[in-house]
């Protein structure tokens, strides 16, 4: 069984590593600016970090800091509900709530967007930008596992 996954695995990121090669070579302009939310080219990623999903490893992400206009911080987003210091809920479409993956923030290349799909309102963004500050900068934070760290140091 665990070698079956580990086959799945490589096969993914064999699949992953020949789109990153033609997205490499795209010269497609893609214009962004803070708050925009993108389906973008995640990829097939290793350990924890959060991976996209079918043919083009897509995901959904929240840019939130434009540095020039090839490349942002961005936060990969799911349709999964969670709660804890890692995660910001809010919606940007009726009836469904996308939840920010605030511990999966990186610099995203603008060449891995795919298309817009919506943008987040001004408060949601504010709230979001003080609860990812509090996760990088404040020494008390809740993981998403029980029991990871004692639950005083939680806020």
């Amino acid at each position: 069984m665990v070698k079956m996954m580990s086959n799945i695995k490589n096969q993914n990121l064999e699949k992953w590593n020949n789109l990153k090669l033609i997205t490499e070579k795209s010269n497609k302009k893609v214009y962004f600016k803070e708050r925009d939310i993108f389906w973008l080219k995640v990829g097939e990623n290793i350990g924890f970090e959060q991976n996209g999903k079918g043919d083009k490893f897509q995901r959904p992400v929240l840019v939130v800091k434009r540095y020039t206009n090839d490349m942002f911080l961005g936060i990969p987003l799911s349709t999964t509900l969670r709660d804890g210091s890692f995660f910001f809920q809010f919606s940007f479409k009726e009836d469904e709530i996308s939840t920010a993956l605030l511990v999966q923030q990186r610099l995203f290349s603008s060449k891995r967007c795919i298309k817009k799909i919506g943008k987040i309102n001004q408060e949601d963004f504010r709230k979001l930008k003080q609860k990812l500050y509090d996760l990088i900068f404040d020494e008390d934070f809740c993981p998403s596992k029980e029991g990871a760290i004692p639950k005083e140091n939680c806020k």
